[in-house]
């Protein structure tokens, strides 16, 4: 075997079932692109920053994109569903590993409330007197049965998800066009592409608001990393892995930056808020008859999609806690179809504090669960390119062999991309509205380092093995 295959032989069997076909990741990687953060969030993102969000969501975008190479890169090297978790545990020790996984675990389950509460939003458009809290209950009954079924379930239900979204926002996108060019529908007199400027400029509230967007945009972009999860579980890793995320350019350039270029030519961008999809209120305005309510139920299974995978991820980070001795062992079972059911039931339960949420301020839910899922997300991704920092370290001195699908830039890359971050956590502290989310991460980060002692008095062992492995690497 030469060092640029990948090592499958080494790769320990996790017992689940290889149930994902090419086109199911795919459509999984994609689907990752397109989630509530950009039919619900950028809404909030257009009000404060103008047309210059566009920029906003290029920028992040380029920076998914080498975090996604750095993670593509570990994949080949050694595809495993544990992913981020394992490599954090492989590269910066076993604490860090434990620390990975658990917030990985967090932001999914905190995500799932974000999905479950638009998704009650999104209800209220066709039936205003069902509480929020009541449809996002039904929700999240609903798609916890789908997760217990089996991972060809789940990969069929988000493969649907996934075309639908898809197709909605290219077909958004092509109307959109023909409002622009050929002037018809309600709109037609008022779209330009002279409104993506006409009004007080492309910066309208100054740059310093536009940056301070970034970790609001850096919410959208939360599951591009969740393709990592599939690798134990996909048919071929080696081939579909690389195809999946060698695809985010165009996917970004798309369906962010297409679609929003679009809507906000059509429509002016001071007539977007806070609260509402802003793709609802483009096609509204178009005036096309029963546009916006078809709207409304694409950017319905966008937040369903991205629940349905929350609870799927949540479930197999629990059981890769579980086997290296990080999470009750319970946790490491599969049923007979496979899927680890009792993490997969733990965590759609402590979801239900996003129904609570619903019920008891239902206006502030939304904010207050993206913040807290965007604050994990960057931890993710921060330990993704340090891992991949480290990895090229050892690959280059011979530790370690190479991958079959280097990360362009090296560890460059993963070094401006890890700065990025910095920066928006920086914004966020800044954020008075979005700050919350950091006292939340503090007492996470104390409740973590409670939960490491005390594993490491019971259980000795397991630091003492990862420290030898963590030394292997250098």
């Amino acid at each position: 075997m030469t060092s640029a295959q990948v090592d499958t032989e080494n790769v320990p069997e996790e017992g689940y079932e290889r149930g994902l076909g090419s086109r199911q990741v795919q459509m999984i990687a994609i689907g990752g692109a397109i989630g509530v953060g950009l039919f619900m969030g950028a809404g909030a993102n257009i009000a404060k920053a103008g047309p210059s969000i566009i920029l906003m969501y290029a920028l992040a975008g380029v920076v998914i994109f080498f975090i996604m190479r750095a993670l593509g890169e570990l994949l080949l090297y050694r595809p495993v569903s544990g992913s981020f978790a394992e490599y954090a545990r492989e590269f910066l020790g076993p604490f860090f590993g434990f620390v990975t996984g658990w917030t990985y675990w967090l932001m999914w389950v905190v995500t799932g409330m974000a999905e479950l509460t638009a998704a009650a939003i999104y209800i209220h458009f066709w039936f205003p007197e069902i509480p929020q809290w009541v449809s996002a209950l039904v929700f999240l009954v609903v798609l916890f049965g789908v997760n217990l079924i089996s991972v060809k379930i789940f990969g069929e239900v988000e493969f649907w998800f996934s075309m639908i979204k898809v197709t909605a926002i290219i077909g958004m996108i092509v109307i959109g066009l023909g409002v622009l060019t050929l002037g018809f529908s309600d709109a037609g007199d008022t779209a330009t592409v002279s409104n993506l400027w006409s009004h007080d400029g492309f910066f309208p509230n100054g740059i310093g608001s536009s940056l301070m967007t970034l970790q609001g945009v850096m919410f959208a972009y939360l599951a591009v990393e969740l393709v990592g999860v599939t690798a134990g579980e996909s048919e071929n890793p080696e081939k579909t892995l690389p195809k999946a995320i060698n695809t985010l350019p165009w996917r970004i350039i798309v369906f962010y930056v297409g679609s929003l270029l679009v809507i906000l030519s059509v429509v002016k961008w001071t007539e977007f808020s806070a609260g509402e999809s802003p793709f609802v209120h483009a096609f509204g305005e178009i005036g096309i008859p029963l546009a916006a309510g078809i709207v409304n139920f694409v950017v319905l299974t966008a937040a369903l999609s991205s629940c349905n995978s929350g609870m799927y991820s949540t479930g197999r980070m629990l059981r890769d806690l579980a086997s290296n001795s990080e999470a009750p062992q319970a946790f490491g079972k599969l049923n007979a179809r496979k899927t680890p059911a009792v993490g997969i039931t733990v965590s759609v339960a402590l979801m239900g504090i996003g129904v609570v949420l619903n019920y008891v301020v239902p206006e502030k839910a939304f904010l207050y669960v993206t913040s807290v899922a965007t604050a994990a997300g960057i931890w993710t991704w921060m330990m993704i390119l340090v891992s991949h920092i480290r990895y090229r370290a050892a690959v280059d001195a011979g530790r370690l062999r190479a991958s079959s699908f280097p990360a362009p830039g090296g560890a460059l890359f993963s070094w401006v991309a890890l700065l990025f971050l910095v920066g928006v956590t920086c914004m966020i502290a800044y954020d008075k509205d979005a700050r919350v989310c950091l006292y939340v991460a503090a007492g996470w980060a104390v409740a973590l380092g409670i939960g490491w002692a005390v594993l490491k008095s019971r259980n000795p062992q397991i630091a003492e093995r990862g420290d030898a492995e963590f030394e292997k690497v250098g």
